[in-house]
């Protein structure tokens, strides 16, 4: 967790450590069953971290630190930490109740402030924004290497790729759950092509915004890239007008709050995405991207041919 935190801004720190915390919440909520050989079905310590390559060398290295709802991935060439994306993290739930009246959402502003900067468009921008009356039942570039023109959501069950879980049982389980997220997604073939990622952003640019909704997007912006310490944020790239201009908003779904939604944010080297429509819309997903240079390949290839 030292080595987590050196990755993290403090506020980002928190935010995992309660998003790891939620294990022992969502534990509860499934009825503590234990699943394939684990002692426990949730478990906050069931977290991951891989180095790759020797940390401090002359050669690039990295690390990268996940489990359920948080994937962080580190990449360092020639000294230089160069990558930081894919970063995901997630909340199951999304909200939960505290004492005394009060409630946990450690993704909140990630989720309100969009819905914010959606609800305060007038009428032609609020169309433009909006891709589909219905949300999608995840992220539509899911958990892909490489993001591609026209990618579509992929089922639950196929998340895994060609692995299939151990033991027939937890597979027809796996296949059920999946079943029937997208079932109640209700999506057609045409909805999947209404949402797609295109290399061309879709929704409402934030040129045509007015003063108080190009704060709230910096500020949406905030809630991704100020995941990162400071030093290697890349958010104060748009404080220069120009650059935030070209930073499209499109959304999918209700804008009614504790409704299914999901929305992204796209750029010039730059993807956010978030949902929250599975358990009654109380379980988001949210990841920063880059399009061209997640894990850093795109500097990994530079350097082999400079290098090699």
């Amino acid at each position: 967790m030292r080595l987590v935190a050196t990755g993290l801004s403090n506020p980002a720190y928190v935010t995992v450590a309660t998003i790891m915390g939620l294990e022992n919440v969502l534990d509860h909520t499934e009825g503590f069953r234990v699943h394939f050989d684990r002692e426990r079905g949730r478990d906050p310590g069931l977290y991951y971290l891989r180095v790759f390559g020797e940390p401090g060398g002359a050669r690039p290295w990295g690390w990268r630190f996940g489990g359920h709802h948080v994937s962080l991935n580190n990449l360092v060439v020639d000294g230089q930490l160069v990558s930081t994306t894919p970063c995901f993290l997630g909340a199951d739930p999304a909200s939960a109740p505290l004492l005394g009246g009060a409630i946990t959402r450690p993704l909140a502003r990630v989720e309100d402030l969009a819905r914010d900067i959606v609800r305060s468009l007038p009428g032609e921008l609020a169309a433009r924004a909006l891709l589909l009356p219905r949300a999608p039942s995840d992220l539509v570039t899911a958990n892909r290497t490489r993001v591609s023109e026209g990618d579509r959501v992929i089922p639950l069950a196929r998340v895994w790729r060609d692995e299939r879980l151990p033991g027939s049982e937890e597979q027809a389980k796996l296949q059920t759950l999946s079943d029937e997220i997208d079932a109640a997604a209700g999506y057609s073939d045409a909805d999947h092509e209404a949402v797609a990622y295109t290399c061309a952003p879709r929704g409402v640019a934030a040129a045509g915004l007015d003063a108080e909704q190009r704060h709230m997007l910096r500020a949406l912006l905030g809630t991704y890239l100020d995941r990162v310490p400071a030093a290697v944020s890349p958010l104060s790239r748009y404080d220069d007008d120009a650059e935030l201009d070209a930073v499209h908003l499109a959304w999918a779904g209700p804008t009614e709050p504790g409704a299914p939604h999901y929305y992204r944010v796209q750029g010039p080297r730059l993807l956010l995405e978030w949902d929250n429509t599975q358990r009654g819309a109380n379980h988001g997903h949210s990841v920063w991207r880059d399009p061209v240079g997640d894990f850093g390949l795109d500097v990994l290839a530079r350097h082999r041919d400079a290098h090699h």
